[in-house]
């Protein structure tokens, strides 16, 4: 009997397929424990990673086994987990399957049975449309893309070295990052001061404070999300780094020497940028499409599959649906708009979990309720703002406060260690100590240094 038809315990037990080993998936996961269940964790990476750092693997402060853990050895001591490392393609909810490919072995394509199916695929960046763009302004939801940025970044100032023509040089010294949401004004904030910190002694030819840093945004300010008062601060501590934030600006190409920017006159400038990022809008994972599509229902403008109050499919109380890749609908029909960060992904998860438990009790669970604890973004060293049940925060009390809620996030006990000495390392040298251009050698990798 292959892995993908037995159980666990030789004996007919509850099947849970988990698919997704992000924040939702894990919670839903690590909840089962010692439940009367069998669970399969489905995942196409074979390792867990903490989103919200990944900016920091970009920039150089990290390095990625710092913010990623293995999915085995988080769950090693859980006897009722198995791991399957595949590619997942569809379901099959009347026959309760989920279909899999890329296994490890080459089997495949196959299927895996279920009797409570957990999805929670996440999501992607959006390019609004220009899927080319994408060549030449990576996303930092991944830790492919956080090293592809890590070469592109590093990679620019090398080449500004070796540039003798003033404007060439200039393109490869400007960055431009798309998007004002936390996200990218972190990612902004810190390619400023790897130019003003971490690299200015490092060049001979070249003044790396020289870079220019611009932040688009094309809502009416950044961090949409935070009180206005708390966007305005930001806005003073980017500029005060160095970064340019362009608020009502919108970009409308992105090709491999420039990006367009267009703003609120509609005047279009075409910026000499050789290093671009993307940090705009987000789209549920195509998983979602595919979950939809196998329970007759339609997704909304996001991508994101319709769930409800108890976070499971119309007509299919044995599938929920979890994360950035849903939208709960309310009692009365509407949905209820909840931010695509990481605690409501957590606390969908660890939901999820026990409504499991409450249904193989015979019992009905009640509503989903996300908990809102509060609102965080780094902007630099000792720089950040914090919105936490309505109490305002701001510099260096709000960095303080943003660095010990990562560091109790962070999933394993050597994780958390390394991040404090990491971070006091950086935090009193001002260094950057995994600044490695790897090249991969894969299209849309830095591969020109």
């Amino acid at each position: 009997m292959g892995i993908l038809e037995g159980n666990i315990t030789g004996m007919e037990i509850h099947r849970v397929v988990v698919v997704g080993g992000g924040f939702a998936g894990l919670q839903a996961v690590r909840g089962l424990r010692d439940a009367p269940v069998e669970v399969t964790l489905v995942d196409r990476q074979n390792y867990t990673l903490f989103q919200p750092l990944v900016y920091q693997v970009a920039t150089g402060a990290l390095s990625p086994a710092e913010i990623a853990m293995p999915l085995r050895r988080i769950v090693r001591r859980q006897r009722n987990v198995r791991v399957v490392l595949g590619e997942v393609t569809g379901f099959d909810l009347e026959r309760k399957e989920v279909l899999l490919q890329d296994l490890p072995n080459g089997d495949g394509p196959t299927s895996l049975g279920y009797d409570t199916l957990v999805v929670a695929a996440g999501s992607r960046y959006s390019y609004f449309g220009h899927e080319d763009w994408a060549a030449y302004a990576p996303e930092l939801k991944s830790l492919a893309g956080a090293l592809d940025i890590r070469n592109r970044i590093l990679g620019a100032f090398e080449a500004a070295e070796l540039e003798d023509d003033r404007d060439r040089r200039q393109s490869w010294l400007t960055f431009v990052v798309v998007g004002g949401g936390p996200t990218g004004v972190e990612m902004a904030g810190q390619i400023a001061e790897v130019a003003r910190d971490a690299l200015r002694d490092d060049f001979r030819e070249i003044d790396t404070t020289t870079a220019r840093v611009l932040l688009v945004e094309a809502g009416d300010r950044i961090l949409a999300t935070f009180p206005p008062s708390l966007s305005r601060k930001a806005t003073r501590a980017l500029e005060e780094l160095g970064v340019t934030p362009l608020a009502r600006h919108t970009v409308v190409d992105v090709a491999e020497e420039s990006v367009a920017i267009q703003d609120p006159n509609g005047e279009v400038e075409h910026v000499p940028a050789r290093t671009a990022i993307w940090a705009a809008g987000v789209n549920a994972s195509p998983l979602a499409s595919e979950l939809a599509a196998a329970a007759g229902v339609e997704v909304d403008r996001a991508g994101r599959v319709p769930v409800g109050p108890d976070l499971t499919l119309a007509g299919h109380p044995d599938v929920h649906a979890l994360g950035d890749m849903v939208s709960v609908q309310a009692p009365d029909g509407t949905a209820a708009l909840l931010p695509g960060v990481a605690p409501v992904a957590m606390q969908q998860g660890r939901y999820a979990a026990r409504a499991i438990r409450t249904r193989l009790d015979g019992g009905v669970p009640t509503a989903f309720h996300y908990v809102d604890k509060g609102n965080l973004a780094t902007i630099g060293r000792s720089k950040a703002v914090a919105d936490v049940k309505g109490l305002h925060v701001a510099g260096f009390p709000a960095w303080a406060l943003w660095l010990l809620v990562h560091i109790v996030y962070l999933i394993g006990f050597q994780n958390r260690l390394l991040e404090v000495l990491r971070g006091e390392t950086t935090y009193a040298t001002r260094g950057r100590g995994a600044r490695l251009i790897v090249d991969r050698a894969e299209p849309g990798v830095f591969s020109r240094i």
